[in-house]
């Protein structure tokens, strides 16, 4: 079709729209990116649409307690023995009878974690990473494996001592007492954690 077939309004340029007043923060702005070009796709990142889970602050002073305790802290001669009572642990205000029920096997073990072998860093840290996740899921009651310390070269278990006084200052921990020979003996604790409700 040629162009001086069609009616004369039609070959007319186009009007430009007019253009609203901008208000002076606008035009500002405006004009501090008029260079500014986007981004080439390869340099572009994509950010999570969800924001991290926060930590809560209590768990975070445990863990600063447990390894301030662990690099600092002196293990008792007592605690040092082989011998003598079974190791337990019942947190303040609760009755005895939580404790005399974990003893006697009333709590159906959920987990466990086989700690022995480990160094004390990768312990701790592999030991609180396991208790926030059964707490996380509900499990209430589960053994800790440490281990009898025989493949040391004391023959003693240091690792046995560091589990016991890092459980003792956890909050989720409510009770703990050493396992039953089929399940452990010497070698692990039985835990008893507190409800997540």
């Amino acid at each position: 079709m040629r162009q001086d077939a069609l009616p004369a309004h039609w070959n007319l340029p186009a009007a430009e729209p007019e253009r609203q007043a901008l208000a002076p923060e606008q035009a500002e702005f405006r004009a501090a990116v008029a260079g500014v070009r986007p981004l080439p796709p390869s340099n572009l990142v994509e950010h999570d649409k969800r924001p991290p889970p926060p930590h809560p602050l209590q768990h975070i002073a445990d863990e600063r307690a447990a390894l301030h305790e662990s690099l600092h802290g002196f293990i008792a001669l007592q605690d040092r023995l082989e011998g003598g009572d079974e190791p337990h642990y019942l947190r303040n205000g609760l009755a005895q009878n939580v404790l005399r029920d974990l003893r006697r096997g009333r709590w159906v073990i959920q987990d466990e974690i086989d700690l022995h072998g480990l160094n004390r860093d990768e312990a701790r840290q592999l030991l609180a990473g396991f208790l926030a996740e059964c707490l996380h899921h509900g499990k209430r009651c589960v053994r800790v494996v440490h281990g009898k310390g025989l493949g040391s070269p004391q023959k003693t278990s240091i690792l046995r001592q560091l589990v016991r006084g890092w459980l003792a200052q956890r909050q989720e921990v409510l009770a703990y007492c050493q396992a039953k020979p089929p399940d452990g003996g010497e070698g692990a604790l039985i835990v008893l954690l507190r409800n997540q409700k």
